[in-house]
């Protein structure tokens, strides 16, 4: 009988308590748990023999207990000269997600110094299935633990750091719904907030739901400085049950009061994100519908075109017609600005360099999701409700076999 091989826990999955309990045991002074962690946050170290402050024997040791770094860098693609860097990881099991590093110059008219964000994955695939997001295309694989989106950050700043740089902010819009992996997002945030290790301010975290409304009660309740970011994208439920299938179980009108019970309670606004789809949800109607749900609230609300994702039959909104709608929302009052996207010719959309090393899901399975989409589609700016999501292509072919 084949012996199963030892899976190691990552070093970023305990935290300063478990840790000094599990290297005390291995008989090693209290303040190697210090060392490990200042190696881990601090230092340019990719593996346990590159961390100089350690000898060559407590290396061994720690390597034998804990993974320094749970997520290897597979692919690293520049765009917009240097200003955004895209990651594609490879996790321990093979699961691969992203990680988008973006740089941001000094803002004298806001008085604010350059900014350093990384988006980061809380999921391999998404279950939700957007059906204009390329992650959604690929499905869920499963979610990620608390070390695996925490090395995610720890990757930006090794990059930055060699830039004499420093990360200021993140973001969780990368792949998957972070509050359906409640519990390890929450747990990464006391990591990255932690002093001793991230040592990032909560206000300075964003963590953006597709309206996963227990959980943002829960996020009001433990994480109150954390701004919320909600994936709206529309604001009638017929269109937002195909755009957002997740509406289906919490539709609009909660998810707008689960919103506005959070910024009650914590004193912070709220931005809703509507990615911008010609002739889908950029009509008079859907203005008309975002003014009546968000009137007279302090919500922001970032319009953002959308990136091109295959094996969908929609375009973005052209730059007019998004600058119309921002315009409109403007003048109800409420605080509107639109998204440049970053990174494109780097495939910066959610999940497309996963997806592109993926494979190819076969052509009548495109051809009949997009026949799907086209008529999902005018049954809801017709305002007819549906029961069932759009499918995703069908499974994608391993890379070998492209």
């Amino acid at each position: 009988m084949m012996n199963t091989p030892r899976t190691l826990p990552a070093l970023t999955d305990l935290d300063p308590a478990a840790l000094s309990a599990r290297i005390a045991s291995l008989g090693l002074p209290a303040f190697r748990a210090a060392q490990a962690l200042d190696a881990a946050w601090r230092s340019p170290a990719k593996n346990w023999s590159e961390v100089t402050t350690l000898s060559q024997e407590v290396q061994q040791q720690l390597a034998a207990e804990f993974e320094f770094d749970s997520a290897t860098e597979t692919v690293r693609q520049e765009a917009e000269d240097g200003a955004t860097t895209k990651l594609l990881l490879t996790l321990r099991d093979g699961q691969k997600i992203e990680a988008v590093l973006m740089r941001y110059p000094a803002d004298r008219r806001k008085g604010t110094g350059p900014r350093a964000t990384i988006c980061v994955s809380s999921q391999a695939g998404c279950a939700v299935g957007c059906p204009f997001c390329a992650t959604g295309e690929l499905g869920f694989g499963r979610n990620l633990t608390s070390g695996e989106i925490q090395d995610q950050v720890r990757a930006a700043r090794r990059i930055l750091r060699a830039e004499d740089r420093e990360l200021t902010n993140v973001v969780f819009m990368g792949m998957g719904e972070p509050l359906q992996n409640i519990d390890a997002v929450l747990d990464a945030v006391t990591g990255l907030t932690d002093p001793k290790r991230g040592a990032i301010g909560q206000r300075r975290i964003v963590i953006s739901t597709s309206g996963v409304v227990p959980g943002i009660a829960r996020l009001a309740k433990e994480r109150p400085q954390v701004t919320l970011a909600v994936s709206l994208h529309a604001a009638r439920n017929p269109l937002r049950d195909l755009l957002v299938p997740l509406n289906r179980k919490w539709p609009v009108e909660q998810v707008i009061a689960a919103a506005a019970a959070h910024a009650r309670s914590t004193g912070r606004r709220t931005t809703f994100e509507v990615t911008m789809i010609d002739g889908i949800n950029d009509r008079p109607e859907d203005a008309q519908a975002l003014v009546s749900v968000l009137r007279g609230s302090s919500a922001h609300v970032n319009l953002i075109p959308m990136n091109a994702v295959a094996h969908t039959p929609w375009h973005e909104s052209t730059p007019v017609r998004i600058e119309q709608i921002a315009a409109e929302l403007r003048a109800s009052g409420l605080s509107v600005t639109v998204r440049r996207n970053r990174g494109r010719e780097a495939g910066a959309a959610c999940g497309q360099l996963a997806a592109e090393r993926a494979g190819t899901p076969p052509p009548a399975a495109v051809a009949r999701r997009r026949e799907q989409l086209v008529q999902a589609s005018a049954a809801a700016l017709q305002g007819r409700r549906t029961t069932t999501p759009i499918a995703a292509s069908g499974p994608l072919l391993p890379e070998s076999a492209t």
